[in-house]
Parts: C-alpha cells; sequence; structure tokens
C-alpha cells in the first residue's frame, strides 16, 4: 500500500494549541506617566501618602471640590425642566459666545465685528486637536508648530495626530528653575517664517513659569516680525492669579496687536467640571464671512469625530457666565482656589528654607503660578520620595500644588528637604 504524500499544513495556533489571535502582534504601548503615579497611589497602603501627580484641585482636607456656583447653575437648569436632544455640531451658540467674551473680553474689536469663529469642544484637548486638525488642512505655509521645553505632554501626540511636524522652543532654564527668555527669544527668531508657535496663556504646565507683561509684549512683537501664527492654550484663565482679566492679558494683547490667534479653553480647572468635558476653539477671522467659511470647516472636521459635543456641561458653564449673580460668585470661588494654592507656596517656602534650612534656592516655589511647580528635584529625589516617604510626583519633579494642604505640607516638606540633603 502506498503511501500518499500530503502537503505541510501550517497551523495558525501558537505553542498552547490555542488559534493565534488577530493582534497578537500589536505591541504594549508605555504607560502614561501621570496615570502611572496614581495607579501607584492607590496601591500604597501608608496613611501618610501624598498624590502631587494630578492636575485637578482639591481643597484643603485633600477632598475633591465642586464649587457652589456649578451646583446651583445645575438647580437652575433642573428647574427649566431641559430636554436631552443633540446640540449643534459646533455646539450651544450661548456658550461659545460666552466663552468667548470671557477670553477675549467685551471690547475685543474682531468679536464686537463678528469675526471669531468658534465651535464647543471636548475640554480643552479636544479644542486643541479640533485646531490642530484645521490647521493641518489649511493653514497656507509650512505644516509647522513650534512647541515650549518642556510643555504639557499631551501637546505633542495631539498635533503630531493631526498632521503637524512638532518641533521645540526653549522655554524653561533649570538653573534658575525659571524662563529661559532669551532661549525662547533665539528660537522663535530662528524659527522658518510662517510656522506656528504654541504659546500657554497663563499658568504654564508643567513650570508654573510664565512671562511677564513686558515679556509677551516683546513675544508678540517677535511673532508680528516673523509672521508666526500664534495658537494660544488657555486652561487656567483665573485658576492662576485669581483674577479673568488679568489671566487673559497675553490673548488680549495678542488680539489687539492684529494677530490672527487661535485659541484653546478649557473650563475643566477653574469651573471644576473634570468630568464633564467642556472646551471651545476659537479662531480669529478677517470679516464675518470668513467667519462663516472657516466654521464651515470646523464642522466638516467635528461631524466624523464625533457628531456633536455633550450638552450638560457646556449648560452648566453658560449658566454661570450668563447669570450675573452666578457670575459674581463663580469668580469669588475662582479666587479662593486660586489664593489657597498660592498661600500652599508661600507655606512650602517658608517650611523648606526656614524651618528645615533645605540647601539650595527656592524661590521659584513662590515665583511660580498656577496649579504645578517644577520643584527642581532630580529623578533620584522623586523616586526616593516615592519608595520611603510615599509621596508620589513625576519624576522631572513636577508637583500639582493642589495636592497639598494643613494637614500634608509640614510632612511634604520635610521629607523633601531629607531628600535633598540625602538623610531620606
Amino acid at each position: 500500500m502506498r503511501t500518499i504524500s500530503r502537503p505541510l499544513i501550517r497551523s495558525s495556533r501558537n505553542l498552547t494549541g490555542a488559534a493565534l489571535s488577530t493582534w497578537a502582534n500589536v505591541p504594549a504601548g508605555p504607560p502614561d506617566p501621570i496615570l502611572g503615579i496614581t495607579e501607584a497611589f492607590k496601591a500604597d497602603k501608608d496613611p501618610r501618602k501624598i498624590n502631587l501627580g494630578v492636575g485637578a484641585y482639591r481643597d484643603d482636607q485633600g477632598k475633591p471640590y465642586v464649587l457652589n456656583a456649578v451646583k446651583k447653575a445645575e438647580d437652575l437648569i433642573a428647574s427649566t425642566n431641559p430636554d436631552k436632544e443633540y446640540l449643534g455640531i459646533i455646539g450651544l451658540p450661548e456658550f461659545t459666545k460666552n466663552a468667548t467674551l470671557l477670553a477675549y473680553g467685551a471690547d475685543s474689536v474682531p468679536l464686537k465685528a463678528g469675526s471669531v469663529a468658534a465651535t464647543q469642544t471636548l475640554s480643552g484637548t479636544g479644542a486643541l486637536r479640533i485646531g490642530g486638525t484645521f490647521l493641518g488642512r489649511f493653514f497656507p505655509t509650512a505644516k509647522v508648530i513650534y512647541l515650549p521645553t518642556p510643555s504639557w505632554g499631551n501637546h505633542t501626540p495631539i498635533f503630531r495626530d493631526s498632521g503637524l511636524e512638532v518641533r521645540q522652543y526653549r522655554y524653561f532654564d533649570k538653573k534658575t528653575v525659571g524662563l529661559d527668555f532669551a532661549g525662547l527669544k533665539e528660537d522663535i527668531q530662528n524659527a522658518p517664517e510662517g510656522a506656528i508657535v504654541l504659546l500657554h496663556a497663563c499658568a504654564h504646565n508643567p513650570t508654573g513659569v510664565d512671562p511677564t507683561p513686558a515679556q509677551w509684549k516683546e513675544i508678540s512683537d517677535l511673532v508680528k516680525e516673523k509672521k508666526l501664527f500664534p495658537f494660544f492654550d488657555m486652561a487656567y484663565q483665573g485658576f492662576a492669579s485669581g483674577n479673568t482679566t488679568k489671566d487673559a492679558f497675553a490673548v488680549r494683547y495678542f488680539v489687539e496687536q492684529g494677530h490672527q490667534i487661535a485659541l484653546a479653553q478649557s473650563f475643566a480647572k477653574n469651573m471644576g467640571l473634570y468630568g464633564e468635558r467642556v472646551g471651545a476653539f476659537s479662531l480669529v477671522a478677517a470679516n464675518p464671512e470668513e467667519k462663516a467659511r472657516v466654521e464651515s470647516q470646523l464642522k466638516i472636521i467635528v461631524r466624523p469625530m464625533y457628531s456633536n459635543p455633550p450638552l450638560h456641561g457646556a449648560r452648566i458653564a453658560n449658566a454661570i457666565l450668563a447669570n450675573k449673580d452666578l457670575y459674581k460668585e463663580w469668580e469669588s470661588e475662582v479666587e479662593l482656589m486660586a489664593n489657597r494654592i498660592i498661600s500652599m507656596r508661600d507655606r512650602l517656602h517658608d517650611l523648606l528654607t526656614s524651618t528645615h534650612n533645605t540647601p539650595g534656592e527656592w524661590g521659584h516655589i513662590k515665583s511660580q503660578i498656577g496649579m504645578f511647580s517644577f520643584t527642581g528635584l532630580t529623578p533620584t529625589q522623586t523616586k526616593a520620595l516615592a519608595e520611603k516617604a510615599h509621596i508620589y510626583m513625576t519624576a522631572d519633579g513636577r508637583i500639582s500644588m493642589a495636592g497639598l494642604n494643613g494637614g500634608n505640607i509640614n510632612y511634604f516638606a520635610e521629607s523633601v528637604s531629607k531628600a535633598v540633603k540625602g538623610s531620606l
């Protein structure tokens, strides 16, 4: 009996005999540095543990804080028995009107002329992505955007995924733990004509270092001279200094000087609407007709991405911005939040210097502004703080000042001092 040879058939099975998954070759991505800190914090059972990684406001008991103005706005909305219908593609018109008014100011010439195109977005991240995509499609010159070094970690992937080439300009000086203004100006001066430059309007994330008004004026002149396009990210209006007008200085000055800016706004921090995802993207057009064409293209970008934005958070933000009493209460609460963080900066500085005689210069703790502070701590020191003191922050020494309060700041300062002295 003759044996019939048969072709070897390779089974798509692994060594255990199970069929290979369609996704077997998908590599594991790197963990998110901020979420990784939170996971380590949650797993830590030590009662002294402190999480200074996440950029969310906490009250002086370390608890999440819902603004009274937000609660009252929700009650006001509920009293009208609202429906749950879809919004238009570019969102709640009243909200975008009041959001741009907050940013640009009542005296803004383009705003009064009806020349500011705007769309509601999924918070500040969505505003940046919609803006990046629009610029990737329609910006008439080089599709290059310059980001400060360092910048918010999500900026680079947002703009790369939007089709823009990402480059950097110097911003932070590690030696002074302050602004590298000379390096900033030199890099902007050397940028190709017609490039896009991203600017943090206030409370620079992650350093907490902002240009002075005089420095903003120099930056405006340089951007105009080089014919660069300014794209502002304003995630902290009111939350930086406690004053919404002061925090909008750079945006309003650039517009006054004739720049056709793009602007990303977020209401996560300044209204505590983190999970509601409320934001806006706007762009200064030459006239109402141009504005209409720009908005038509914003609709085309938004429609296949998520169709239309969520309703409830926009209603809350708009109720606060549109109601005189709620607006006044909101401004007071924003000022209180900002002042609590400023008081933590003052207290931390005094503890590090006067109480613990910590080596080094710590004046930057007080001169920086907003939610975050670049402490100047090294990766070795931050690792020691996590492993030995149960204090969690990013490896580069950035902390969220909102995570400090009367109950933990003494332990934090003592631990930092020991880490710097090498005695932790």
